[in-house]
């Protein structure tokens, strides 16, 4: 029998954000505790992709507060921010989603134009977070 805590990731999956069998939502790593939030993009909890940069970023932004909620942490925890856009868009209107969301923390932030990852899908974030401790 080992005395060892475990130490392997767990998966946080919240109840408002669609589940999928292929991946996580976000990853714990207990040793740390860091949080490894999967990519979010513009689907909601019934599995509906939204229309438009605007509306995608908002659903992201709120799929991964959702993910950070769900580890017992929050946006003011986030260390990077990483945002994937598919190439051509104009990123303006994600800015301005993000704004109404995420408010204007400041926390790393990588921005890249990619190609579309599926249809309609126009923007994917992911982040890394520290937990606190409990209170």
């Amino acid at each position: 029998m080992s005395t060892q805590p475990d130490t392997r990731p767990v998966p946080i999956d919240p109840p408002g954000v669609v589940r999928s069998p292929a991946f996580a939502q976000g990853m714990l790593l207990p040793a740390g505790p860091t949080l490894y939030v999967g990519g979010q993009n513009g689907i909601d909890a019934d599995g509906t992709l939204l229309d438009g940069l605007g509306p995608q970023t908002e659903q992201a932004l709120r799929n991964l507060l959702a993910v950070l909620a769900e580890a017992g942490t929050d946006a003011d925890h986030v260390a990077i921010l990483r945002i994937f856009l598919t190439a051509g868009v104009d990123p303006t209107a994600a800015y301005e989603a993000s704004a109404a969301v995420w408010g204007r923390r400041r926390t790393a932030v990588t921005v890249v134009a990619v190609p579309e990852s599926r249809p309609g899908v126009l923007v994917e974030v992911e982040a890394v977070a520290s937990v606190p401790p409990p209170a």
